[in-house]
């Protein structure tokens, strides 16, 4: 029963940023063929990068929202990147993005089998029903995290804030799984 280290994987980090400023889509829509625009559908403007890989969401009031960076380091470099994009190619910005980390995803590994029938009873703020979800719904309160468990070891982390959460919280989660003899490992 040898304790094994986690793995974790950032799948995706959220950043929003404002510009404290009006966009006009319309004039970004003939400057980039490429983004994709249906205020129709959506108010929203799609600016996709291909490095880092990300979608940014731009809106009329200067907002943005940032989908699909691995980092909160590339959450930030992409935003920078399409305010860079803007501004060289003729849309006024008058400053920088104020950029905030609003949501980190990661899967990870534990490497041992949780038992979630005693997991949820022995674990404050517990959700397991696996006649709706196979997974048990653990919700953190520092950090302050949602934690999706499965009986097969993984995990689905998200509400971080900072990458550091992550692991505090999978570390956290994991002593307490070996001390009260939740999980067993192969």
């Amino acid at each position: 029963m040898a304790k094994k280290k986690a793995i974790i994987n950032i799948q995706n980090v959220v950043a929003s940023a404002t510009l404290g400023q009006d966009l006009d889509l319309d004039s970004i829509v003939r400057i980039f063929p490429s983004v994709e625009y249906r205020p129709e559908v959506f108010p929203g403007l799609v600016f996709r990068l291909k490095e880092p890989k990300t979608a940014t969401l731009l809106f009329r009031t200067g907002k943005m929202v940032c989908t699909g960076s691995k980092s909160e380091r590339e959450a930030r470099e992409a935003v920078l990147k399409v305010v860079d994009e803007l501004k060289r190619n003729g849309i006024a910005i008058a400053g920088g993005p104020d950029i905030r980390i609003q949501n980190i995803v990661a899967s990870v590994v534990l490497g041992g089998s949780v038992d979630l029938e005693k997991t949820t009873y022995s674990l404050e703020t517990t959700m397991y029903e696996p006649e709706q979800f196979p997974g048990l719904i653990y919700r953190m309160h520092d950090p302050r995290v949602v934690i999706l468990i499965f009986a097969s070891g993984r995990l689905v982390c998200t509400g971080a804030k900072k990458e550091e959460e992550v692991s505090v919280a999978v570390t956290k989660l994991q002593e307490t799984l070996e001390e009260k003899e939740l999980i067993h490992y192969e």
